[in-house]
């Protein structure tokens, strides 16, 4: 199964409302990068074990390591929780930056140094939210010219 296969998957996984607010999020990501490339991380490690909740990814990073090491990883991510959807933006570095620039703006949603959690759509300015992952994906391509 490709990524895009494994993505829609994931997303009719999901129960109403969140799969229409996935599905809705997905397709205004793709819109503002479409030419990004698409990851989608299972949730599992090595060992099959789950570790942490599946993830549709966008964009291309390379995240340098202390030790010397570097992975390869998405710039945007979004993912569903028990209590919503959260969206990760992992290339700014500034970890106030988000809250300082969205929280107040965003609408319902909790803001911290790298992840926008939110319950719906409805309750958030999707405009402000796709500001933010503009943000993202900028701040990653100013730190590679």
């Amino acid at each position: 199964m490709n990524v895009k296969e494994q993505i829609t998957e994931y997303i009719i996984s999901q129960p109403e409302p969140k799969r229409s607010d996935m599905k809705d999020l997905h397709r205004a990501i793709q819109e503002l990068m479409p030419s990004c490339q698409l990851w989608f991380l299972d949730g599992k490690n090595n060992e099959n074990k789950t570790v942490s909740n599946p993830n549709i990814g966008y964009g291309f990073q390379k995240i340098s390591y202390a030790n010397g090491t570097t992975r390869e990883f998405y710039q945007i991510g979004i993912s569903a929780n028990t209590t919503g959807i959260s969206v990760y933006i992992l290339t700014i570095n500034d970890k106030t930056y988000l809250a300082k620039t969205y929280g107040e703006k965003i609408g319902k949603a909790s803001v911290s140094g790298y992840c926008i959690k939110f319950k719906a759509l409805k309750d958030i300015n999707l405009d402000i939210l796709l500001a933010a992952v503009r943000d993202g994906f900028e701040a990653h391509n100013e730190k590679d010219n």
